[in-house]
């Protein structure tokens, strides 16, 4: 879909978000009644992830659920704090719960996860849908900041990943999961 939509609705924003349509992105900006479907966006992520990497398992969805909520509000806020008062371009400010919205949208293609369960697919999906949502949250991080400037979103993208690697890690060693 080209330009904005009057389909306020979860899975038509889902949609556009997936569409990669900048129009989206700045809709959800402005609405904050969109921080509760950013947050749905965000739950339906991490359960398609779960069904589709983890085959249902319900602790790995649990887990899942929580790691992307996590993820999902320190991205947003490193976003707010890297982009907008370290680096921000001229014009309007940005706040923390505009790309709270924004980057929860991001995470839409996520749900095309759940073809992982499909034998031999797993990591063509895994693959394909990571490659989608980086890009998606380059424009989200873009329109939530107000950017003109794609590389500067790109910047601001690259550095959050470079502070949040160390932090996946940390969470991600054998000590940091309870036993099960």
């Amino acid at each position: 879909m080209d330009g904005p939509s009057n389909d306020d609705s979860l899975q038509g924003r889902m949609i556009r978000a997936a569409g990669l349509d900048p129009a989206l992105y700045d809709e959800v900006k402005q609405d904050p009644a969109a921080l509760r479907q950013a947050f749905s966006v965000v739950l339906l992520a991490a359960v398609a992830t779960g069904i589709g990497f983890g085959q249902g398992d319900l602790q790995l969805i649990a887990l899942g659920m929580l790691f992307g909520l996590l993820g999902w509000a320190l991205t947003a806020y490193l976003s707010w704090v890297i982009g907008d008062r370290i680096f921000p371009e001229s014009g309007p400010r940005s706040s923390p719960a505009e790309l709270l919205r924004t980057i929860g949208f991001a995470n839409s293609p996520a749900i095309v996860r759940l073809l992982a369960v499909i034998p031999d697919a797993t990591l063509f999906v895994m693959a394909g849908t990571t490659v989608w949502v980086l890009f998606s949250t380059v424009i989200a991080i873009r329109q939530g900041l107000g950017y003109q400037s794609m590389p500067r979103a790109i910047a601001v993208f690259t550095a959050i990943q470079v502070l949040m690697i160390p932090i996946a890690l940390l969470l991600a060693t054998p000590e940091a999961v309870p036993p099960g």
